[in-house]
């Protein structure tokens, strides 16, 4: 089975839960997932099946857009709900209007230098950084570039805020909910968290778990179907012959990925082209 499944992770569940399950669903052996969300997250989380793992090179610069709440007036060392509270700091009820809320939201549009949080994944020497922060040890946290290119008050209730961000990869929600508890001049931590879209996956076409039980195979997206505004290229049977056992062939088509159809227009896999020249990419067909 090769392709992949819009997952609508539910709480509790880890991306590496999601896969055991999804691999005890399908009975499929070979199952990963790109775009990791934490247990106390919800939404998107796109998994590939099979051959459908190969198309991770695809997904992961995808952009994603995120409904965060955000709890003001205490901080934790995790910078989520999960965790100690380590401060606590008035909200001053003139800086939650609407007008200065969403003028704070509006002042993060851009392209911004983000510190990620210790309790995160990221590797520093080998060791993951909640690894250091677990151990009361501290390292260096490298600065990393990100955009945000949208943000969406929804709803102010007491001292919480729900917001909607469209933003690049590598953007932590965890780290910019701090920031702007800051710019309101308190502390805070994200409370909840719910993915709407990554890339052109969007939780209008997510499924649970328990709904994929019911669909299975019915519920996986294919190879083709997913890179459907891919161009094609149709090559005759000696050119296939040549293609599927990695011969570069000599194409006059511009550079980027290509679908592939042998004369009988079945779909045989994708190609790269690159200064004029066809590579294989990932191979379905099956003889």
């Amino acid at each position: 089975m090769d392709g992949i499944i819009i997952i609508n992770k539910e709480k509790e569940y880890t991306s590496h839960d999601v896969v055991a399950k999804v691999k005890k669903i399908l009975n499929e052996k070979k199952v990963g997932h790109t775009g990791t969300l934490d247990p106390n997250a919800t939404g998107v989380l796109p998994i590939l099946l099979g051959k459908g793992t190969k198309l991770s090179k695809y997904l992961i610069n995808h952009n994603k857009i995120y409904e965060a709440t955000l709890k003001l007036g205490e901080k934790t060392d995790t910078a989520d709900i999960e965790g100690k509270v380590i401060e606590e700091k008035s909200v001053k009820k003139e800086n939650l209007s609407e007008e200065n809320v969403k003028k704070v939201l509006q002042e993060f549009i851009g392209k911004s230098k983000q510190i990620p949080p210790m309790y995160s994944a990221i590797k520093i020497n080998g060791k993951k950084l909640y690894e250091y922060a677990r151990k009361g040890q501290t390292v260096e946290i490298k600065p990393r570039e990100i955009e945000i290119y949208s943000m969406e008050l929804l709803k102010i209730d007491n001292n919480e805020i729900l917001f909607r961000v469209h933003c690049s990869k590598g953007t932590y929600i965890r780290t910019l909910c701090e920031n702007i508890a800051e710019k309101l001049e308190t502390v805070g931590y994200m409370k909840n968290l719910k993915r709407i879209e990554v890339g052109d996956f969007n939780i209008k076409n997510a499924i649970t778990l328990k709904e994929l039980e019911i669909k299975k195979e019915n519920a996986v997206i294919s190879i083709e179907k997913f890179l459907e505004n891919k161009p094609t290229i149709k090559l005759n049977n000696k050119k296939i012959n040549l293609f599927l056992n990695g011969v570069n062939l000599k194409v006059e088509q511009v550079d980027g990925v290509y679908r592939i159809y042998n004369e009988k227009s079945e779909f045989i896999g994708t190609g790269t082209i690159k200064n004029n020249i066809l590579k294989r990419d990932i191979i379905v067909w099956q003889i």
